[in-house]
């Protein structure tokens, strides 16, 4: 019974790290980009920063969405079909 359990508490781990990593990839990378924008021009406002970096990962998990719930739903299924 341990095994079971630690092995689908692997999966689960794995599975959401692999839905969430495309959203906080472009989300790091427009903060960087953005960053090195301000720090060029002197613009310091912590909201320049913040915008740009949520429209980006709103845009993202729109278009990875139905990809994100193909996977959350193999994990459900695979869970529960575990005897």
């Amino acid at each position: 019974m341990q095994p079971d359990l630690i092995e689908v508490v692997r999966q689960a781990l794995l599975t959401g790290l692999v839905v969430l990593a495309p959203a906080l990839v472009v989300g790091f990378a427009v903060a960087t980009c953005v960053g090195l924008v301000q720090a060029a021009t002197g613009i310091h406002e912590p909201l320049v920063g913040l915008v740009p970096r949520l429209v980006a990962m709103a845009v993202v998990l729109l278009f990875t969405l139905p990809w994100m719930l193909e996977r959350l739903v193999d994990l459900m299924r695979a869970t529960v079909a575990v005897p």
